[in-house]
């Protein structure tokens, strides 16, 4: 089969960056009167998700130094709902992934899977909460805010501090309550959840972060707690014009290196790749592909590939590393069932691309609409094939690199990962 050539591009987004995050903290933490708020040998718990944000683990150690600066002692929390094979020594394992260890940050962490009642919503759904969050003095709910990958709010309350305090501080038995009502229970029932945590735990406040495109931290901002879901979804607006996309949203066939958790709580960036697969939710208008390869699954992941189903074609190389107890616990949770299935396995990128193309239908492969990125977070830097150039040129933000060259692949048939690495 005749692959087309293709060519390196570089996007250029624009967006603002906090610079200075221990100076940021110290203001911001200023701005809400912390020090009023908490006496001196208080404990506070940190709470920190299993999302791969950026600048993670020195956002919680600037925080942690603050605190110790007006005499709290702060303990750090998993809060990530079933996420780490739902048991509390997996969900240490994944914040020692992302870097937010007891050294590097100098406070504790706390984790067990005990909850707490605290109280129910109107309806009547019971109110979990994590047991070290319950027994601490304060809380510093930390968490970052983006556009969710089920659903779009009618309210402005997606992915964001209420989630993490409903979903997250509620462990898997809040999780599995929440997401045994589907689309309806994160969209509309979590910010009910989440109301009544504001209410009985001791929020001291908000930590909101907001990223721009190129995964830098935009937004550092301490929130009063009864202002959280208001700001939250003001911050959200801020968050969605920031985003990145791909360069054109015609493609045939996009080929994403790596899914993983540490890029999307769905392994793949749903509002990327234009694919919700929820039963009972309209799919994007936009961008429209016809095959995604999911070529492998981060090392972060820990085996969990959930996301592979929102993928047509996979490699051997993916499959094999799938942790079937993380990524189903994840899934089942979830009950989002299809983003796990397991799609068409081929031996290596080349099989895989050439199943795709073959499938294509009227479309010579030479002449074939193709993109490939390193995953859904990281859209800087990407390939498009040839017959893209012509619309990709007409974009001021786009710059071409260099001139089109044919395919390569490794011994093994994959494409080298060191394409990315020296972007």
């Amino acid at each position: 089969m005749l692959f087309p050539k293709w060519v390196k591009i570089k996007q250029r987004f624009t967006g603002p960056v906090v610079t200075d995050i221990d100076a940021t903290i110290a203001q911001e933490f200023a701005k809400v009167g912390l020090a009023e708020k908490i006496k001196p040998d208080q404990r506070i718990a940190i709470t920190v998700g299993s999302r791969g944000i950026a600048n993670i683990s020195t956002i919680v150690k600037a925080a942690v130094q603050e605190l110790k600066k007006i005499g709290a002692i702060p303990f750090i929390i998993p809060t990530m709902g079933s996420h780490g094979g739902a048991t509390a020594e997996g969900q240490v394992e994944v914040l020692e992934s992302l870097g937010v260890t007891e050294d590097f940050c100098g406070a504790p962490i706390l984790s067990s899977m005990e909850v707490v009642q605290v109280g129910e919503t109107p309806q009547g759904m019971p109110v979990y909460v994590d047991k070290y969050a319950v027994e601490a003095d304060g809380v510093l709910l930390m968490g970052r805010i983006k556009v969710h990958t089920d659903f779009k709010s009618p309210i402005g309350i997606e992915s964001g501090l209420m989630k993490m305090a409903a979903i997250g501080m509620g462990k898997h038995k809040q999780a599995l309550l929440i997401h045994s009502y589907g689309v309806h229970g994160i969209r509309d029932i979590m910010p009910e959840v989440a109301k009544v945590m504001l209410q009985k735990v001791n929020i001291v406040c908000g930590v909101g972060i907001v990223e721009n495109a190129f995964e830098q931290t935009a937004i550092i901002e301490a929130i009063p707690t009864p202002l959280i879901p208001q700001r939250e979804s003001e911050l959200l607006r801020q968050s969605a014009a920031l985003m990145p996309k791909l360069p054109v949203e015609d493609i045939d066939v996009l080929i994403v290196d790596e899914i993983g958790k540490n890029y999307s709580g769905t392994g793949m960036d749903t509002n990327i790749i234009g694919r919700i697969r929820i039963l009972g939710v309209p799919e994007p208008s936009s961008p429209r592909i016809k095959y995604i390869i999911a070529s492998d699954v981060s090392e972060e992941s820990h085996g969990n590939a959930l996301g592979i189903g929102l993928a047509d074609v996979t490699t051997k190389r993916l499959f094999d590393q799938i942790d079937f107890q993380k990524m189903n616990e994840n899934v089942i949770t979830s009950t989002f069932l299809t983003r796990a299935a397991v799609p068409i396995v081929l031996d290596n990128d080349r099989e895989a691309l050439k199943t795709a193309l073959r499938s294509n239908w009227g479309v010579e492969p030479e002449r074939a609409r193709i993109v490939r990125i390193p995953n859904t977070l990281h859209l800087e830097y990407l390939y498009v094939s040839e017959p893209l150039l012509p619309e990709i040129l007409n974009q001021p933000h786009i710059e071409v690199l260099g001139e089109p060259e044919e395919m390569s692949f490794d011994s093994t048939g994959y494409f080298p990962k060191t394409d990315f690495t020296h972007a």
